[in-house]
């Protein structure tokens, strides 16, 4: 395994993680946020009142959120859940994995 840069060891290249099943969508949500952060830019360029920017980076935020949740629940459906069946010490570390990246999130 190696590590990841915010420390945790990152699953060998042939684990199937909990997205998977949702990778379509999951890009199709990202394209989508993508182009708001690209129509933030356009904002910015042509000018736009300042307040109007300020509520399309509140809507981006949000869609960011929104997907990191979805992300979450997923990582605890799929690999907590799959740590907490395998038993042993994987269940601890799943756990505090996904504590961190809560903590994470909150301090965004």
């Amino acid at each position: 395994m190696t590590t990841t840069e915010a420390g945790a060891e990152a699953p060998s290249e042939h684990t199937t993680h909990g997205y998977h099943k949702q990778k379509d969508e999951h890009l199709k949500r990202l394209r989508r946020i993508e182009g708001q952060i690209r129509g933030l830019q356009r904002m910015v360029d042509e000018d736009v009142y300042c307040i109007d920017i300020l509520t399309q980076v509140s809507a981006s935020t949000k869609a960011l959120q929104s997907f990191a949740l979805q992300l979450l629940e997923e990582h605890l459906r799929h690999c907590v859940a799959d740590a907490a069946v395998k038993g042993g010490d994987e269940i601890d570390a799943k756990v505090e994995e996904a504590t961190q990246a809560i903590a994470r999130m909150l301090r965004t």
